[in-house]
């Protein structure tokens, strides 16, 4: 097994020895805990919930009936006598029930979380990988790799799978536990990887403390004809450092002959990092948001990098595309900007808008949806449907055997 790569902070700390995964390594930062609600704080918070439920939701035909029935069981319930946490958790399950798949609650640890993830302030201890679950395939997969970080140094990459733990397996009786991957740092970790097409192997990781945004991945495509092709993987939209990454990437890149972006992974976000990504692609309106309210246009204002307002773009989806990166994705297709390749999304094109409460919990409501420009299809209903399908699973190929990119490549004439 090759030595592990040191961390800077580690180099002159005796490695620690560890009991197995199980015991020690637990996620880091803990999410605090939330402030204790009396029952009547509970209520007002329930009311408070409701009645903006019954004043913006997009879809009001959906409340009558039993939903209305869930909330006044939740009220006796709440009433009878509840902890904190279960009020919480009974207002997640009312709007769950709404049915849209999208609407959310969140509590106020929740949201301290979502407004640091959303700000790019990563903190946590690890070996420095965004790793996707896949407990139905026994394996979590590496989405992208930190700069610097430790599953970079031992060669780690987009599409490697991780299958166990110090010899734990990494998912158990059908839960992952990516957790465990994290721990103390400056503790040493033995993961054993797969890379698609290889034997498993074991690497020695050295945790260390990755405080950096979630990375994009962004490169070049290599091209029978030598064009210059540039790949750029988009992990979320729901990290404000997200536009830098890309208008940094698309500078060093220089002028393109072709583009592609990866959407495949993209789980949505914010409409604050969506459409300044969007300024770089196209420009004026590209479609309207429809709510109880009259629509508003969805405006791209451009920002061209280069040739980047013209040059030709393939954009990759797949069923875990969402939200706004349905709409970004869509809205490219949509104005002839670009062609996608992949597979059908999944059809989730809510905009939400978040209602904050008295004891610091939010609910993201579903208050739009989206009408693209020209062809006003329902992407709620049909999804973004791909002009070439193309169905793998993100852990059965690597970047360089990628049936979508050379299906990207073959519309690109490269």
């Amino acid at each position: 097994m090759p030595a592990a790569y040191i961390p800077t902070q580690c180099a002159a700390v005796p490695l620690a020895t560890l009991p197995a995964a199980t015991t020690i390594a637990q996620p880091t930062p803990d999410i605090k805990e939330d402030p204790r609600l009396s029952t009547e704080d509970q209520l007002a918070v329930l009311d408070e919930l409701v009645a903006v439920i019954e004043d913006v939701y997009v879809y009001p035909e959906a409340l009558p009936g039993e939903w209305l029935a869930a909330v006044e069981a939740a009220r006796s319930r709440i009433e009878s006598g509840l902890a904190t946490e279960a009020s919480y958790d009974e207002l997640r399950d009312l709007v769950f029930a709404l049915g849209d798949e999208h609407s959310s609650f969140e509590s106020p640890a929740e949201v301290a979380a979502s407004e640091a993830e959303l700000a790019g302030s990563i903190d946590y201890v690890g070996i420095g990988a965004l790793i996707l679950p896949l407990p139905e395939e026994g394996r979590v997969t590496v989405l992208s790799v930190f700069a610097d970080s430790s599953a970079a140094y031992g060669g780690l990459e987009p599409h490697d799978s991780i299958l166990a733990v110090d010899g734990l397996p990494i998912v158990e009786n059908g839960v992952a536990h990516p957790e465990r991957t994290r721990g103390p740092e400056c503790s040493a970790v033995i993961l054993t990887v797969q890379t698609p097409g290889q034997a498993s192997r074991e690497v020695t990781f050295v945790r260390a403390r990755v405080t950096t945004p979630l990375p994009i991945d962004a490169r070049l495509v290599p091209t029978s004809d030598g064009s210059r092709v540039a790949y750029i993987f988009v992990p979320t939209l729901f990290d404000q450092t997200i536009p830098r990454q890309v208008e940094q990437a698309l500078q060093a890149f220089g002028p393109l002959d072709g583009l592609i972006l990866d959407n495949r992974m993209n789980g949505g976000g914010s409409s604050t990092v969506t459409e300044p990504l969007l300024g770089f692609f196209t420009k004026g309106i590209v479609g309207h948001f429809v709510s109880r309210d009259p629509e508003r246009p969805l405006e791209a204002i451009a920002n061209p990098i280069h040739n980047s307002q013209d040059v030709p773009m393939v954009v990759l989806v797949a069923e875990d595309t969402v939200s706004y990166g349905e709409i970004f994705s869509g809205v490219l297709q949509d104005t002839g900007r670009a062609r996608v390749v992949g597979q059908t999304t999944l059809g989730n094109v809510e905009a939400l808008h978040g209602y904050g409460f008295q004891d610091g919990s939010r609910v993201w409501i579903a208050e739009e949806v989206f009408d693209p420009l020209n062809s006003n299809a329902d992407w709620e209903i049909q999804g973004i449907v791909p002009e070439i399908e193309v169905i793998a699973d993100w852990s059965t190929f690597t970047f360089e055997t990628d049936p979508a990119i050379a299906a990207a490549l073959d519309l690109l004439a490269r």
